[in-house]
């Protein structure tokens, strides 16, 4: 078997569960090799995979702490990088650092028009209600400070 690397970028939903919360949720015991006592999350998965528990609508898992914390950001805390994967799975991104309140980007999707053909790009709702087509300054594609608009 080889081993390949990878790397991901999901929208979770994440709360702080020891690994014995976690077990009893789920109605396992915790084996005794593992500390019931570590810190963690119950991590929600909201894009993808069927529900795996009754009381959640996302499949859901449990995450050490440290695991935890080297793989996610808040996502009010993004790069450049993780506001254009959110852009492109149909979100809506702003930056914190934004002076103008309502600010969002937006991809749209490409289309057919009877005197071209229309790319995707992306739009920006400006403060005044009124759009525009929008491209990154180099500030904005260093910021970390990106985050999912709701």
């Amino acid at each position: 078997m080889t081993n390949r690397s990878y790397i991901g970028t999901k929208l979770i939903s994440a709360s702080p569960m020891t690994r014995l919360e976690y077990n009893d949720l789920r109605g396992w015991t915790v084996p005794a090799d593992e500390n019931p006592g570590d810190d963690g999350y119950l991590v929600e998965y909201l894009d993808g995979g069927s529900a795996n528990h009754p009381d959640y609508t996302g499949y859901i898992s449990w995450s050490p702490k440290e695991v935890f914390d080297c793989a996610y950001r808040p996502v009010s805390a993004m790069t450049f990088g993780d506001a254009l994967v959110m852009l492109k799975d149909g979100k809506r991104v702003c930056r914190a650092g934004w002076n103008g309140n309502g600010m969002w980007i937006e991809m749209t999707g490409a289309g057919d028009y009877s005197f071209s053909e229309l790319l995707p790009h992306f739009v920006i709702k400006n403060v005044s209600n009124s759009f525009s087509t929008w491209v990154p300054s180099i500030n904005d594609c260093l910021a970390e400070d990106w985050m999912v608009v709701e």
